[in-house]
């Protein structure tokens, strides 16, 4: 038995139940891989269901509109692939269906070579292989391949290698085999070498130390970012978000809560972001106490938000246009938001914020 066909033995008696492995419908294969980039299968799981239960075909998600598609989006991060992913199922609609080649999928908006290779694979049967980060570790490994995989020559080799390994009567569930070892067998640390059904032949495996392969990038630093956010509540309990512009490169569309960036140290430094949300908002601002700090990651990006409990004079001619709104925190369920905005909505209406206080009022 040659590696490919021991690869899918190996696959066959060992797959994870996975929903979007229940059916080989394009559209379906095509939503889960858009999601599953840079997000852990556990996280994007209950997201796919829920996606697929609002909108079950191309034409469902062609036919909607895309705040709701951002909102059914909310929480999963990098907003722009929702954004791609409705314009890329209009697109389908409008051609008549979705292209059965890589090379065809390719030309649609948001669709990389690897995800045209992993839905012509497993929704037409193309024996195309695919190269994610699972993939390329286990390639590096299997052939010792000692140079960082992300430069040209070197990745047309990983390329080459994992199109070796392809088992053409099978082409989909050969490339989820592959990406299947990497992340439950050839993990990054301690691999599961007496586990893996390419260990025979494998060069690492044989020098004794799998974990220097593959060479990593050197990673950029976190850059820490502070910001001052403006939980701006009404008598009613609603509170004030704006829309971020949609030609933003990060979270276009999205809702966000009033910022600045910085921090308030003692009066002056609050009366100066006071100025500052008035220059990038307009009206007249005003901080009134600190409710508490929240923490986020996004990117490279390390970020540590003062969250205040403000008042903006003029506020409901802030609210009439069409970027900005008044909103219940329970809705934000239906909106597109952030995990830092949910995260400061969360502290600042919990015990203690602004609906404890104005209970007690």
């Amino acid at each position: 038995m040659g590696p490919p066909q021991a690869l899918l033995a190996w696959f066959d008696r060992h797959r994870r139940e996975l929903p979007w492995r229940e059916d080989t419908n394009p559209y379906r294969v095509w939503v889960s891989e858009i999601m599953l980039q840079q997000t852990r299968v556990e996280t994007v799981i209950p997201y796919y269901q829920a996606f697929l239960a609002r909108f079950p075909t191309v034409e469902v998600l062609a036919a909607a509109e895309l705040d709701e598609v951002l909102a059914r989006w909310s929480g999963l991060g990098y907003y722009r692939r929702a954004r791609q992913l409705h314009a890329c199922a209009r697109e389908v609609v409008a051609r008549g269906g979705f292209p059965g080649t890589a090379s065809g999928l390719e030309e649609l908006p948001g669709i990389g070579g690897y995800t045209a290779a992993a839905v012509a694979s497993i929704a037409f049967g193309e024996p195309v292989a695919v190269l994610d980060g699972n993939v390329e570790r286990v390639i590096t490994r299997y052939q010792a391949i000692a140079e960082e995989p992300r430069q040209r020559a070197v990745r047309a080799r990983v390329m080459a290698a994992a199109q070796a390994l392809l088992e053409a009567s099978r082409p989909g569930d050969s490339n989820q085999a592959m990406m299947e070892l990497g992340a439950t067998v050839c993990t990054p640390t301690r691999p599961r070498c007496l586990l893996c059904p390419l260990s025979e032949g494998c060069r690492a495996r044989e020098q004794g130390n799998p974990e220097r392969y593959p060479a990593l990038a050197r990673s950029s630093k976190k850059v820490a970012v502070k910001l001052a956010l403006a939980v701006v509540p009404r008598p009613d309990g609603k509170i004030l978000l704006l829309r971020r512009d949609d030609s933003r490169r990060l979270l276009a569309g999205t809702w966000e809560l009033p910022w600045v960036e910085g921090v308030a140290d003692g009066e002056r430094g609050r009366a100066g972001l006071e100025r500052e949300l008035g220059v990038r908002y307009g009206a007249r601002w005003e901080l009134q106490e600190e409710l508490g700090k929240v923490r986020h990651g996004i990117t490279f990006r390390a970020i540590e938000a003062q969250v205040w409990r403000g008042n903006v004079s003029g506020g409901d001619s802030v609210a009439e246009g069409r970027e900005a709104g008044w909103f219940a925190p329970a809705e934000l369920s239906r909106l597109a938001v952030s995990s830092l905005v949910a995260k400061a909505v969360r502290l600042a209406t919990g015990p203690g914020g602004i609906a404890g206080q104005r209970d007690a009022s």
